[in-house]
């Protein structure tokens, strides 16, 4: 008996995204849908590193939510799909640690490979 595994398709990944994000559930977006290699590639002037790898992502996003004092408010749109891209506009209203309240809206870029994304980019401002 051979068993079939269906891989997602891009569109198939933004939607599943697009779902849990609704939800805040971004830990189980990071564990269902990154590959294990996914990179994260962060702004020049940011103050979180680009990361290879999904352990990395993980870590990542743990430190800013220990920064995170309270979140205030946020959004994720829907997802535009573009061959094996998706992109969704994100944004947030927090208070950080040691930073003070602050608003930042961010374009959020994933390629997706194999049903998995395997990389995201994220290009944002923020006002104090």
């Amino acid at each position: 008996m051979t068993t079939q595994t269906t891989t997602r398709s891009t569109q198939e990944v933004a939607n599943r995204f697009y779902e849990l994000a609704q939800q805040g559930q971004y830990d189980l977006i990071q564990s269902e849908l990154f590959s294990d290699t996914a990179i994260s590639i962060e702004p020049e002037d940011s103050d979180f590193e680009s990361v290879q790898g999904l352990v990395k992502i993980q870590e990542k996003a743990k430190t800013w939510q220990q920064k995170v004092e309270q979140m205030h408010d946020g959004f994720c749109s829907q997802p535009l799909v573009a061959g094996n891209y998706f992109t969704v506009a994100m944004g947030m209203d927090v208070t950080v640690k040691e930073q003070g309240r602050m608003k930042m809206d961010e374009i959020a870029v994933y390629e997706v490979e194999e049903g998995k994304i395997v990389s995201e980019q994220f290009f944002y401002h923020s006002e104090n």
